[in-house]
Parts: C-alpha cells; sequence; structure tokens
C-alpha cells in the first residue's frame, strides 16, 4: 500500500532476488516498510500482504529498498476498520501505527519485572472481564491518584496506558519509573514497546505496537484531545475499546465525568460518597441573577476577597475571550461598534484597534462611525482588558498566561494572579487555592451538542489544580444558572447528576451516542452532497454556514453511505463525530 493518500488501493510487486543473498528477505514481512516506483516516482510504503498470487498479464516491478519494520498484521487490519469507521484513507492509520524512525529489528522481550502492589480499594477488580467482553467505566475523581490503576493493568502483563497530552505521558511516565517499574513512552520508545512491557502515550499511543497486550487503560477518556482534528477525526478512546475486544483483553475507561458514549460501553465502578466528596474541592457558586448585567460589570463584589490574597495563593482567572473586547458600544449615542462591511460587532485587540472577526482586512481606528465619538463602554471585555481591571482590583501584579508565557513566570515567577482562557488550567501545573470563573454561563450556553460535558470537563481540570477538599482550596463559579445540571454535579461532587439530563436531551434530539453523525464542509461539499442523495434512513440538515449535517442510526450506515459517494476533485472536509456540532 503506497504512502499516497489519494491512492485508495494496494499493489503487487516482487522481492528483488538479491535480497535473498543479503539476509534481507529474512527480514521482510507484512508490516515492513518499503520503497517502490509508482507512477514513475519512488514512494514509500507498507506490505500488508504476501504469498500473493498476482494477476495473470503483468510484469511486476520489484521492491526498492526496504525502510524497517511497521504496524503489525493486527494493527494494519484496525487500521483498516479505522479508516472505513471515519470514513478516512487507510495510509493515515498506517503512519500512525509506523515509528518516527527506521527501526530495523526489535529488541528482546524486557526482563519479568515485580509490579508493586498498590491499595485499589474501591477500584479493585477494574480490571476483572465482563461477561460481554465491554469496557469497565471507572469514575476516578478529580484528586483521585490514577498510579493504583496503571499498576494493576501492569501486573496483568504488557499493558497499553492512555493520557490525553503527550506532557501528560511523559509526567505519568517518570512516576512509574519511580516505582520501579520499565514503562516505553510513545514514540520515542517505539522498538521497546513493540519488545513488550508497559506502554504510555498519548492520542497516536492507540496504534502502538505492544507484544502481547494483557490490558488497556484509558485515564480521562472524557478529554477531547483524544480526537484528531484533521480528518478522518477519529477518537483514540474508541480505537482502543475495539482493539481490546478483538484482542478479548480487558479495557478500562477511567474519566472523573465519564462521557455518555463511555457509559453507554459497560459497567460502572464508582467510588463511596464520602470518598467521591473528599476528593472534589469545595464549590462556591456565586449568584448573579439579581446583578444588573450592564452596571454589575464582571466582579462579583464576592470576589475581592479571594483577589486580594484572603485565603491563599496563588489565584486562577479564567475567561474563555481572547482580545480587549468582544462587543463595544459607544459612549455617547449607544450605538454598537460593527463592520460597515458584514455588520457584526467588531472586536478591539491588543493594538486597540477594531477589527472584523470575520474579515480582519477590515479595521479602524476606535471611532463610532455613527456619531464620531472616541469613548466607548465596554460590554463584553476580553482577556487582555479584564487583566488590567483584576490588577487594579487585586491591588497587585496579574500575569496574562498565554501559550507563549514562560514556564518560569508561572512557578513563582513574581505573579500570584494569574488571568487566561481555558489554556491557563493547562499551563500551570502546580497546586492553587482559587480557581475563578468569570463568566461561566458562556460556556453553559454554548450553541454546541456537547456543551455540558465541555464545561464538566473545564471545571474537572480546575478542580485538579486545587487538589482535594482538605486542601482548603476552592472553586468559584459565576452565573446566573446556580441551577443548571453541570454547576449541580460539581457542587454535589455527583458527576452522576449530569447524566439523566444530557442523556434524555441526546436521545431527544438525535444526536450520538443514540446516532452516528457527521459534518461535511469544503469547496465541493455542495458537489458531494449532490452526489449523496437521499439515501434511506440518512438525514441530511443544512446547508449552514457552508456545512452539511448527516445522521444515520449508527456509523455502519453512516460509513457505508459516505463512502459509496465518488468524492469530487477538490477541498472536501469529512468530520465524523464533529466535536462542535
Amino acid at each position: 500500500m503506497p504512502d499516497v493518500a489519494a491512492v485508495e488501493r494496494v499493489f503487487d510487486y516482487l522481492v528483488p532476488p538479491s535480497w535473498e543473498d543479503d539476509g534481507r528477505s529474512a527480514r521482510l514481512g507484512v508490516g515492513s516498510r518499503v520503497r517502490v516506483v509508482l507512477g514513475g516516482r519512488r514512494v514509500a510504503g507498507w506490505v500488508v500482504e504476501d504469498h500473493v498470487a498476482p494477476s495473470d498479464g503483468f510484469a511486476l516491478r520489484p521492491l526498492t529498498r526496504l525502510s524497517g519494520l511497521g504496524p503489525s498484521a493486527e494493527l494494519i487490519d484496525l487500521g483498516r476498520w479505522a479508516a472505513r469507521r471515519w470514513v478516512g484513507p487507510v495510509v493515515g492509520f498506517l503512519a500512525t501505527a509506523s515509528p518516527p524512525t527506521v527501526v530495523e529489528a526489535i529488541g528482546s522481550p524486557p526482563r519479568p519485572v515485580v509490579v508493586p502492589d498498590s491499595d485499589a480499594g474501591w477500584m479493585e477488580g477494574a480490571f476483572e472481564p465482563t461477561p460481554d467482553g465491554s469496557p469497565t467505566v471507572v469514575r476516578l475523581p478529580p484528586a483521585t491518584d490514577p498510579i493504583p490503576l496503571v499498576l494493576a493493568a501492569a501486573r496483568l502483563g504488557d499493558a497499553l496506558v492512555l493520557v490525553p497530552t503527550a506532557a501528560a505521558a511523559s509526567r505519568l511516565t517518570t512516576r512509574i519509573r519511580r516505582a520501579g517499574v520499565a514503562v516505553a513512552l510513545m514514540p520515542r520508545d517505539w522498538s521497546r514497546a513493540a519488545a513488550g512491557g508497559l506502554v504510555v502515550g498519548s492520542r497516536a499511543a492507540a496504534l502502538a505496537p505492544v507484544r502481547d497486550l494483557r490490558a488497556v487503560l484509558v485515564l480521562d477518556e472524557h478529554d477531547e484531545a483524544y480526537q484528531e482534528e484533521r480528518t478522518p477525526t477519529w477518537n483514540a478512546r474508541d480505537i482502543v475499546v475495539e482493539r481490546a475486544r478483538r484482542a478479548g483483553i480487558p479495557c478500562v475507561l477511567a474519566s472523573a465525568s465519564p462521557t455518555l458514549e463511555a457509559l453507554g460501553h459497560g459497567r460502572l465502578l464508582v467510588p463511596q460518597r464520602v470518598e467521591e466528596q473528599a476528593a472534589w474541592p469545595v464549590v462556591d457558586l456565586v449568584d448573579r441573577r439579581l446583578d444588573d448585567p450592564v452596571r454589575s460589570g464582571l466582579f462579583s463584589p464576592r470576589l475581592v476577597p479571594a483577589l486580594r490574597g484572603e485565603g491563599g495563593d496563588p489565584v486562577v482567572c479564567v475567561l474563555n475571550r481572547k482580545g480587549r473586547s468582544r462587543l463595544l458600544a459607544c459612549d455617547g449615542c449607544g450605538e454598537l461598534a460593527r463592520c460597515e462591511e458584514h455588520r457584526v460587532p467588531m472586536v478591539q485587540d491588543v493594538d486597540d484597534r477594531l477589527r472584523c472577526p470575520l474579515d480582519e482586512a477590515h479595521s479602524r481606528p476606535v471611532v463610532c462611525d455613527s456619531c464620531g465619538a472616541t469613548r466607548f463602554r465596554n460590554l463584553r471585555a476580553g482577556v487582555s482588558r479584564v487583566r488590567e481591571e483584576l490588577e487594579a482590583l487585586a491591588g497587585r501584579p496579574v500575569l496574562e498566561v498565554t501559550t507563549e508565557t514562560d514556564a518560569g513566570l508561572l512557578d513563582g515567577g513574581g505573579a500570584s494572579v494569574f488571568v487566561g482562557t481555558e489554556a491557563v488550567l493547562h499551563r500551570i501545573q502546580r497546586r492553587v487555592a482559587r480557581v475563578v470563573f468569570l463568566e461561566f454561563d458562556q460556556e453553559l450556553l454554548a450553541p454546541r451538542m456537547r456543551a455540558s460535558e465541555q464545561a464538566m470537563a473545564l471545571l474537572v481540570r480546575a478542580s485538579r489544580l486545587l487538589g482535594p477538599r482538605s486542601a482548603g482550596g476552592r472553586l468559584m463559579v459565576q452565573t446566573r444558572q446556580p441551577d443548571h445540571e453541570v454547576l449541580q454535579a460539581v457542587l454535589h461532587a455527583d458527576p452522576g447528576r449530569l447524566v439523566p439530563d444530557e442523556k434524555e436531551r441526546r436521545s431527544l434530539l438525535g444526536q450520538p451516542p443514540f446516532a452516528a453523525l457527521a459534518r461535511v464542509s469544503g469547496a465541493v461539499a455542495p458537489e458531494f452532497m449532490a452526489r449523496l442523495g437521499s439515501p434511506d434512513g440518512i438525514d441530511i440538515m443544512g446547508p449552514r454556514d457552508g456545512s452539511w449535517l448527516v445522521r444515520a442510526r449508527d456509523h455502519d450506515q453512516l460509513s457505508e453511505a459516505l463512502l459509496a459517494v465518488s468524492r469530487p476533485a477538490g477541498r472536501l472536509r469529512l468530520e465524523v463525530d464533529p466535536r462542535r456540532a
């Protein structure tokens, strides 16, 4: 199979006789990476079958080079399943399953290691096989150490552990090694993983080589980092669930707030109420329903003590709005600052100019196009403006945290109050005393299918920075919806409260996991949708903003319908299980 995404077929080649003499034939097999001549040029590819009977009447070309090892036959077959499930080319999955550098041979299996015992407590039995082979879902509170689950997987033999990010994988690997257990970190230790033992990695590690896989563990299965943003939009959690099912081995999905997709897989293990409550921080819901929405501003008086250091430092403030202002009104005539071309509200960036969010070419100074005034009221402040207001309110330095912020400034570098978008929750790695969500309603009211789960994930991440209830940290949430099921679930340290309402809502609207969904967009999307037509059992929604939603009762029906359409030439994006639908 050539490593060319546009070529969806396999080709037959001959093994050169000279490879028998120098020993390369002995190293050649299914999964080997090779180079071949295709269409007049040399391309890379994978051996996906050997000892084939070629069609008559064709003169076969020889392989030109052996480039080392690649995915096993089992992973190739899994890649074919994933390509159909997410309607994409197989070569993308084979590339993910291949080593980042040339690997000529796999070393010998690691020496047996005695995995230390750990007190799994209520998690004991998580890896016991289920009657139907389905995964076990473990509701793991934010402050609960996952190491006992990791060691339980390692005691079963060669095991695969997934975490959301590469940084989290590196930190977990360090902790495991300190416990005296050998571990391979993907993708750096590809050959060591293939030799056996415990393997840890992020999304791409779902297709990691493991010699004799005996257990699979997914930590924070709710995290959206497990889903690929590029097409095909595959999800690592779903791939390892299928991988474990094929191998007949236990699979555990751990999360502080399991998704509906995970809960639909199998049995659920939850801690005792006292233990779960102790592993969540104290939550303060700042009810702003009686505050004037215009005059009261963004900051409740209840925030002042926390911002000024009462109760401990550091303090982290979260606002998911970039720039200085997302909505301005003239102080003289009250007109909104809108783009003359697109008639949408203009935003004020850090350079103090008004810009159109749809086209940055449309910009102007901060001047009202109705009355010419230059003073505006900030109706929706962004993070850059909020930092200045927080500094005045707190009476001490406030650091705006972005992806470019130096890590030294986040670890005792002078500032004790931090503000940023949700990225600040990932950049700061130390324990904090307060996490404040300045405007959480925009998360709860976001026009997205998974808005509740995404909002819950933010609160889980914040709770992890605060630590257990005994640490004294407090999670403060400003809201006009204190009765929302997400906030009530966190307030009572009971994520199960979110499930009934979310399940009923998704079921009534025909949304995943009660249906399969795909978004179709791109320059040739209209032509693709015209070719798709209206197959039986397929619902078409749209177009809206240049995209369509295609819905079916399950993924088999959805994949069959989409794969039956001949793709027109041009840019087309097919997102199966879209995040932001």
